[in-house]
């Protein structure tokens, strides 16, 4: 049985999206969790905002020394190396895991020193135990970039190989040790106890898929070669790619910075709605890209152009379909999400309205966040990293000063802040600067998509505007009908009714409802319109 498990194969697009996705959806269940876990222990104040604050340098150093080589170099390098010779590709894949190992050692035990320092720079509204405590889980939490680079550089080998389902359990593996952490480690060692669980979840991570990696027939090889053919072009390619990704992670850790000299609790309230709204898009847009990255790298070295811009506007439109109606409906019912998942322990109700809102904001730049994981991947395909770094740093820049602007413009304008309160509900709540974080973040998401779907079509003419044009108006007209539906059967049902049960019980039954009946008032609006996305995505699930 483990041995199908590890060694079985997945060579249709279509199934391999459906198992990434799946196990997305699991790994988002079991990050709700860990959420709901993380917001009734410590409820959004200074110890979850030392925990969200820690990972941001770890991240960073993860995503540009590893993350980056993954999605822009080894998958596309590793496949053309295998269609030569299988010993060639193992030995390129043994020697770049080995110097890219040395290299976040070094690099991570220099960080560790340096630990207080970059809190300084990152949370400059931190002091006294508060940045303590930052510094201590931050230099547990190094631990984890030199442990997950290592698993995702064997995910990106186990994924040429079409074995999508061990490298779809290891995200599942590295959430089970967060909670582990949550559950086990903070009763008996403290808030320590939180950064060993993202250790462990690391390890578990990459357990899961070395078996898999061994099944696959890799002979690892004792060679460490800087001056490698494939090494040297696998930095080529990396470095726009990471330098993209890090402008990203800057993104994050600029708003970090930010949001640490507002209220207490700033920082956790943004990263717990942020986790909300990318756990649903991560489950749709990266599974699909991550399935369809090899085989239109493939198509692209083949020069295979139709092939190639049929799979770019298959997935295209099939993100499209599924993130628009998913932004409609978060948004409508965002108070409810937030208060069945986080609404529990010492997660209060002002921090249930706040994270509320910001979910509701971010809902509406879900859709670009989404088209950035499947354009960029695009780019990649072609060989292209240079592109979407450009648009990455510029978008970087853009967000930090709107943030600022944002900020400032609240804090200065009360009839501004008036405004806002009742546009959120929110009445009643003085400082809600948070919320500005999210309207800077939301936008530039929108805009960094649509300036990567611009350059990408004046490159390669990916898709034909008047099919996209075309769907886009069915989805949009689904999708209204669709939030006419949730909004009516949100009013019919009011959670009062079970208040002599349970206030939880009346917002599933009101949830449930309302979003099951959008989705079907979707559905069956895309078959009356006849939507070619529902018909793929059909095919797709019955295959």
């Amino acid at each position: 049985m483990f041995k199908k498990l590890f060694n079985s194969q997945t060579k249709s697009i279509s199934i391999a999206s459906f198992i990434l996705a799946s196990s997305y959806v699991v790994s988002a269940l079991l990050g709700l969790l860990r959420d709901h876990l993380l917001a009734g222990r410590f409820g959004a104040g200074n110890e979850l905002d030392a925990y969200y604050t820690a990972f941001t340098v770890p991240d960073f150093v993860a995503l540009i020394l590893i993350f980056g080589a993954i999605s822009a170099a080894i998958i596309p390098i590793f496949s053309s190396y295998l269609v030569k010779s299988k010993d060639e590709a193992f030995e390129y894949a043994s020697n770049l895991f080995n110097i890219f190992f040395a290299g976040m050692v070094a690099v991570c035990l220099v960080l560790i020193i340096f630990a207080p320092f970059f809190i300084s720079l990152i949370a400059p509204g931190f002091s006294g135990v508060k940045r303590l405590d930052t510094i201590m889980l931050m230099r547990i939490m190094f631990l984890s970039p030199i442990i997950l680079g290592m698993s995702n550089i064997i995910t990106g080998i186990l994924q040429v190989f079409h074995r999508f389902l061990v490298t779809a359990l290891a995200p599942i593996m590295y959430n089970l040790g967060i909670i582990i952490g949550i559950l086990f480690f903070v009763p008996r060692i403290g808030l320590t106890g939180l950064a060993w669980g993202v250790v462990l979840g690391g390890l578990l991570h990459v357990l899961i898929q070395i078996p898999a990696l061994l099944y696959s027939g890799f002979s690892y090889k004792k060679v460490f070669n800087l001056r490698h053919s494939g090494v040297v072009k696998t930095f080529k390619l990396m470095i726009p790619r990471s330098l993209g990704l890090g402008a990203g992670q800057l993104n994050v850790i600029a708003t970090t910075a930010i949001a640490s000299t507002l209220a207490t609790g700033s920082v956790a309230v943004f990263n717990l709605a942020n986790n909300l709204s990318s756990m649903l898009v991560n489950a749709i847009a990266v599974s699909l890209s991550t399935a369809i990255f090899p085989a239109m790298s493939l198509a692209f070295s083949q020069h295979d152009t139709n092939g190639f811009n049929r799979k770019f506007s298959r997935a295209f439109l099939q993100i499209l379909f599924l993130t628009i109606p998913m932004s409609v409906m978060i948004f409508l019912l965002r108070a409810q999400i937030v208060r069945i998942i986080l609404g529990t322990g010492k997660f209060s109700w002002m921090d249930t309205r706040l994270t509320a809102a910001c979910l509701g904001i971010f809902a509406i730049g879900l859709y670009g966040q989404g088209l950035i994981f499947m354009l960029s991947k695009t780019f990649y395909a072609a060989h292209n990293t240079k592109i979407p770094a450009i648009i990455s740093a510029a978008t970087v820049a853009f967000n930090i000063g709107i943030s600022l602007l944002f900020v400032w413009t609240l804090n200065r304008y009360h009839p501004l802040l008036i405004f806002v309160q009742w546009l959120l509900r929110l009445e009643g709540i003085s400082n809600i600067t948070v919320v500005a974080l999210a309207f800077a973040y939301a936008i530039t998401g929108i805009l960094e998509s649509s300036l990567l779907l611009f350059f990408l079509y004046r490159t390669f003419k990916v898709f034909r505007m008047r099919l996209v044009g075309l769907a886009m108006v069915k989805i949009l007209l689904a999708s209204a009908v669709m939030g006419i539906v949730v909004v009516v059967l949100r009013q019919v049902i009011p959670v009062g009714i079970f208040s002599s049960v349970s206030t939880l019980v009346g917002l599933l039954v009101q949830l449930a409802v309302a979003g099951l009946g959008g989705a079907a008032a979707y559905v069956v609006t895309s078959l009356i319109l006849k939507s070619d996305e529902l018909t793929t995505l059909a095919e797709s699930l019955r295959r």
